[in-house]
């Protein structure tokens, strides 16, 4: 069992939320697995939902890739992506019914966001996970340029690395490097644990997170997610994998 790793950012990004107000566009707090799916997707040239057909139940690239595992570690202080709003004027008439035909947009994008990505193989991959993918970016040999969420936020990908995986058992509570569904477990603050650690304080980031989508309507299915540095009391069913003494929740 082993990891493909890479760091992923950018100078912008922008997850759009689909409950949207008029002209006001909100964007995602953190990638989510389903846009990091379309990056790997077209990095394969996998087809995404504008050549989808009635007879899909998915995209392509979904379809193909939605088993893979994969973890994802905010590299931004305490999780946090700074946000801001960026205001367009579009006065062309056909793509506006406004007054004047100016359509005024705001968008609300991320600002240089990071995170360290991972990506899970094992043998029961060979029929999810085609093994292009793994050779395509240790050649840096992608089909399409990656983007975060949007072809205006072009996307970095650096620092690729092949890294074997090992299993954890903890028997304590553990600290998490990555988001993890909260469902993983819960966290018990250090005093709990008779820590004494005055070096960091404590911090916790939480966000509902498209997981998947729905077969019929393509809708995100959404779960809330946790990034902190407070240790989890994993629950039975939770595996925790380490790789350079940073421990992984992948999903």
């Amino acid at each position: 069992m082993e990891t493909l790793t890479f760091k992923l950012s950018g100078e912008t990004g922008f997850f759009k939320q689909p409950d949207v107000n008029t002209y006001q566009y909100y964007t995602y707090g953190h990638i989510h697995k389903v846009a990091l799916l379309g990056i790997l997707g077209g990095i394969l040239g996998l087809d995404g939902y504008n050549q989808q057909s009635k007879s899909d139940s998915y995209p392509e690239f979904y379809a193909q890739l939605q088993h893979l595992k994969v973890a994802i570690q905010p590299l931004n202080k305490e999780g946090y992506i700074p946000k801001k709003v960026q205001v367009f004027n579009n006065s062309v008439g056909y793509a506006s019914k406004e007054a004047g035909g100016n359509l005024i947009v705001k968008e609300q994008w991320l600002e240089k966001p990071a995170w360290q990505i991972y990506l899970l193989f094992d043998n029961s991959d060979a029929d999810v996970l085609p093994q292009d993918l793994k050779n395509r970016f240790l050649e840096k040999r992608f089909v399409y340029l990656p983007y975060l969420g949007k072809n205006d936020h072009y996307a970095n990908i650096e620092g690729i690395e092949v890294y074997p995986l090992e299993v954890l058992s903890p028997d304590l509570p553990v600290r998490i490097h990555s988001l993890f569904p909260k469902l993983s477990g819960s966290l018990v603050p250090p005093d709990d644990l008779f820590l004494d650690d005055t070096d960091e304080l404590d911090f916790k980031y939480e966000e509902r997170l498209p997981l998947t989508i729905d077969s019929y309507s393509n809708q995100y299915q959404t779960i809330p997610f946790i990034y902190t540095n407070i240790p989890v009391k994993l629950s039975a069913t939770t595996t925790v994998h380490q790789v350079a003494k940073t421990n992984l929740i992948f999903f």
